[in-house]
């Protein structure tokens, strides 16, 4: 029965077709201008309220910039932002970030931070990952409190070097620990 068997194959191919349709490939989005604004508008924050930063920025072989991470948590957390990775000063990709969390929290926080790498194998490391995921080889500049950049910052020879500032928020002590970043078209 030829009519029943294209019926089925057209109905299969259609319900096919429908999630990769609500997929958004970026073309004609505007959302890259956005993450590429505020990722600006972040840098210029950061250099301006923390100079010695623009040193540790110099040094660096490429950094990602999440302009606004949301988290949040009720006993059951998460966070999501996009971000921005520039190498020279250009925008090569947008990444997304993501945690999820259980345990005794409450609250909500809206934060930036910034990962400058270090070595040109940790960027290749982060760049190739499917999923790069922050943790230990991560060393923090600031403490919990944002106050200012340690003096041995810019000598450090961490892999990886992250700000996490502009903190506001019930969550005390942001961290991208666990924080898992992937490459997205805006």
């Amino acid at each position: 029965n030829i009519m029943s068997s294209f019926s089925r194959r057209t109905f299969g191919l259609s319900l096919a077709a429908v999630p990769l349709a609500a997929c958004g490939n970026g073309i004609g989005s505007t959302k890259s201008q956005e993450i590429d604004a505020r990722a600006n508008a972040t840098m210029n924050y950061l250099f301006s309220t923390f100079p010695a930063s623009e040193e540790v920025d110099r040094k660096s072989t490429g950094k990602l910039i999440m302009p606004l991470v949301t988290e949040g948590g009720f006993f059951v957390g998460g966070g999501y932002g996009r971000g921005a990775l520039r190498l020279g000063g250009a925008t090569v990709d947008y990444y997304s970030t993501t945690k999820g969390s259980f345990g005794l929290q409450f609250g909500a926080q809206q934060f930036a931070h910034v990962l400058w790498f270090m070595t040109e194998e940790a960027l290749t490391d982060f760049r190739r990952a499917s999923g790069w995921v922050a943790g230990a080889d991560v060393e923090y500049v600031f403490n919990d409190q944002g106050a200012n950049l340690r003096a041995d910052t810019v000598t450090t020879t961490a892999p990886v070097v992250a700000v996490v500032f502009g903190q506001a928020g019930a969550l005390v002590g942001a961290s991208i620990e666990g924080q898992k970043y992937t490459r997205i078209i805006p």
